[in-house]
């Protein structure tokens, strides 16, 4: 079959091809004269008919006259509306094969008939007939509800099928705002919402919530299935226009950001927007924590969701299909929910109950997305302080084992083959997302508690008590009644999933992160100990020396949850060194984190801390068996070890490559060096650089590029009070110190034996170039 081009593609000869062209031309021409939907109508019938069944445009043209002409302010519109449904017929058998055959490209040979549609003005034609009771102060027409929903699923298969389509309609603001208040109707509520979700999508400047008509009352007036589909269109108003990977994206570029943009962004202001809606944080409480369909037990759920997701990739075809299984639901008496009886009926009889399963999870996702931005943004504690009154917590903990964390036998366990570990599937999402909720909620918040039950939060309470130190306030201060139910709290449950998973499953990373995050901020010795007695030291150790385990991220996760675990905790080291009883398993670990510093480079950092605080507790018979014994601190007590570190932390990065996830080697660096200055030991790692600098016959190299690096801290890091809080807690160094450090390291004195620049020969010198300003 030829390949179609559009309409002049199908005439042949030089004649009939200048004619067809000259028609296209006077359409195209209307079109930049801004006659929009009425270009069409510009052209005799009798012309559009005698070339239509050439061109093959199937009477897509003449239809569109009788369109424009049966939509006018006195019409009734019940002929506009048969109309529209014989042109809907001829566009969505191309829209359903865009759906489902992913057919993505060529999209206007692929899909004539929507293409001649839009051509004609009929994507403009449609805008004008949605928005007309809008545009005039006499009585308005009435338009039903079929036919504003029969419009609104046209305009979507003109998205989906025509290339610019959804861009010249995000261009268009009233429409954009016009079709908010659509939302209004139910009958309509769904069409309406998937077209939003698309064209806010490609919208170059985000929308403000505040303009939307009355958006307290419309989201109040959304029941809770409705809500959810809107945490769709949410999620894009509330999270920062992507510029590519977070952690590939320079600090140096953030930060020249930051300067220009110094009032808040769109995003944070539809943030407080949201959060001003009564009841808004409430309801999606409710909507994260109600169960799911009582066919979660069955034991081939996972099969049936993995075949129906195959090709429900698309939110419109989903949310449809629900729409429909609803409907069949009510008509057909109750399905039996017993293993052995759903066994033997067809799949597509449990459509049903299975889309019911998909729905729910899905929607999920959006929700859990929508408070997970909400917790990481400028209203965090305000946040925090709802998630925590409206107990969201203790629901998804009672959620955990029937639907977030299931229990699989290996027969029904749903296998990915080669993209087993992507998150492209429901399920797999969901757990993502969720992980990623507690990873934001936990993080240096006195809230973390909230993940345990009370019993555990007694043992901890235990742990203080039997060692003699203070309760954390937190801990003290934290509502009992508010906290987990059950026997397990989240973060026991979390622990217990973690050490099932595969090695180089991706939810190792993720569930790593969220424990992690549990530790992060003011070390208490309280807390690592109810991790350690569970085992997860040991745990990590298998994981990175014997597992296999060969996904760097899965060990950069393992390396930073070691090092919250590890860190000033003597207990901690005596474990280690009991796992890694040989010399064989010591150097594998050692190969792992010399592998990558910039993965690692946090637990080098905690071995560094934790060492030199031992070293000040000689007078503790425990702590000077275990500096004794040790065979990480006895590495590490080693000087020309803590060198090489150096040498290497400060070798890996510059400025101009400086990311969010490499800038903690930077700041390693300077641990190391914090701790020499503290023994008077500076100018002999100064030193230490400058020689191997010679040694390595790249004289000032090492040096130039460090006193660049600390410049630039200076210029990052005096201005951030969160990030100098980080600091200050992760390392128990005040923060003034770092400071003072860094101001001694970078004094232009030359006969400082502190200051980088005297150890910089004259000829090799760079500091007068201004990398910052570059």
């Amino acid at each position: 079959m030829a390949t179609l081009l559009g309409p002049e593609s199908l005439w042949m000869g030089g004649k009939k091809r200048t004619r067809n062209r000259n028609i296209l031309s006077r359409i195209r021409q209307s079109q930049i004269a801004g006659r929009g939907f009425s270009r069409g109508t510009q052209l005799p019938e009798a012309l559009l008919q005698e070339r239509d069944k050439r061109a093959k445009w199937h009477g897509i043209p003449v239809l569109l006259q009788e369109l424009y002409e049966s939509s006018h302010l006195n019409s009734d519109f019940t002929h506009t509306h048969t109309v529209l449904k014989e042109l809907s017929s001829l566009l969505s058998m191309e829209a359903m094969s865009f759906v489902t055959e992913d057919r993505k490209t060529a999209q206007e040979s692929t899909f004539p008939n929507t293409y001649t549609f839009g051509l004609f003005g009929g994507v403009d034609l449609l805008v004008e007939l949605l928005m007309r009771p809008t545009l005039t102060t006499l009585q308005k027409p009435k338009m039903n509800d079929d036919l504003v929903k029969d419009c609104l699923s046209v305009l979507y298969n003109c998205c989906i099928c025509t290339e610019g389509v959804t861009k010249s309609l995000a261009s268009r603001d009233d429409f954009v705002l016009f079709l908010f208040t659509l939302m209004t109707h139910k009958k309509t509520f769904l069409q309406t919402a998937t077209l939003i979700e698309d064209i806010l999508g490609v919208k170059k400047e985000m929308i403000q919530l505040e303009w939307i008509p009355n958006l307290s009352g419309l989201v109040q007036s959304f029941d809770q299935q409705q809500l959810a589909n809107f945490c769709r269109i949410l999620s894009v108003t509330i999270s920062e226009p992507d510029v590519g990977n977070d952690d590939k994206h320079t600090l140096l570029a953030k930060n020249a950001q930051q300067k220009r943009n110094t009032s808040p962004s769109r995003a944070e202001v539809n943030q407080v927007t949201l959060l001003n809606i009564p009841g808004f944080i409430e309801r999606l409480c409710n909507l994260a924590t109600r169960k799911v369909s009582e066919a979660t037990g069955t034991s081939n759920f996972l099969q049936e969701l993995e075949e129906w997701y195959t090709w429900l990739d698309n939110t419109l075809v989903l949310d449809a299909l629900m729409q429909i299984a609803t409907d069949e639901a009510e008509h057909s008496s109750t399905e039996s929910s017993d293993e052995s009886t759903l066994a033997t009926i067809p799949l597509r009889h449990r459509l049903p109950q299975s889309m019911k399963i998909v729905h729910e999870i899905m929607y999920k996702v959006e929700v859990l997305y929508v408070l997970c931005v909400l917790l990481m943004g400028r209203q965090r504690n305000q946040v925090h302080k709802m998630l925590a009154e409206f107990r969201l917590i203790p629901g998804l903990n009672n959620l955990f084992d029937k639907l977030i964390w299931r229990k699989y036998t290996t027969s029904n366990h749903v296998v990915h083959g080669q993209n087993e570990n992507c998150d492209c599937s429901p399920e797999i999402s969901f757990k993502i997302q969720f992980l990623r909720l507690l990873q934001s909620f936990s993080d240096h918040h006195e809230n973390k508690y909230l993940l345990l039950n009370a019993q555990e939060l007694n043992e901890l309470s235990a742990i203080s008590l039997k060692a003699n130190i203070p309760e954390v306030e937190a801990l003290v201060n934290t509502d009992r009644s508010l906290v987990c139910d059950g026997k397990k709290g989240l973060l026991t449950r979390i622990l217990t999933v973690m050490k099932r998973e595969p090695p180089d499953s991706s939810f190792r990373f993720w569930q790593a992160r969220a424990v992690e995050s549990f530790l992060r901020g003011a070390t208490s010795y309280a807390d690592q100990m109810f991790l350690l007695k569970r085992g997860l030291l040991e745990h990590i150790l298998f994981c990175i020396i014997d597992s296999g385990c060969k996904s760097r991220d899965v060990l950069q996760s393992y390396f930073d949850l070691l090092g919250e675990l590890m860190k000033f905790n003597i207990d901690a080291f005596k474990r280690f060194n009991k796992y890694v009883n040989t010399e064989e398993k010591f150097q594998v670990f050692l190969t792992q984190i010399n592998s990558s510093l910039v993965d690692s480079n946090m637990l080098v950092r905690c071995i560094v801390l934790s060492l030199d605080r031992f070293e000040s507790q000689t007078e503790d018979v425990k702590v000077v068996e275990v500096l004794s014994e040790c065979c990480l601190l006895s590495y590490m007590a080693r000087v020309e070890n803590r060198l090489s570190f150096l040498f290497r932390l400060v070798n890996i990065i510059n400025v101009q490559t400086l990311t969010q996830e490499n800038v903690s080697c930077l700041n390693t660096s300077l641990v190391i060096l914090m701790l020499a200055r503290r023994r008077d030991k500076l100018p002999f790692y100064l030193n230490a650089l400058r020689e191997k600098e010679y040694a390595e016959k790249y004289p000032g190299c090492l040096l130039n590029n460090f006193h660049n690096l600390l410049r630039f801290w200076q210029h990052h890091y005096l201005n951030k009070d969160k990030d100098s809080t980080c600091l200050e807690n992760s390392s128990c160094i005040p923060f003034s110190f770092w400071k003072e450090t860094v101001s001694v390291l970078l004094g232009e004195d030359r006969t400082s034996p502190c200051a980088i620049i005297g150890y910089i020969d004259e000829p090799y010198m760079e500091l007068d170039r201004d990398l910052l300003e570059d």
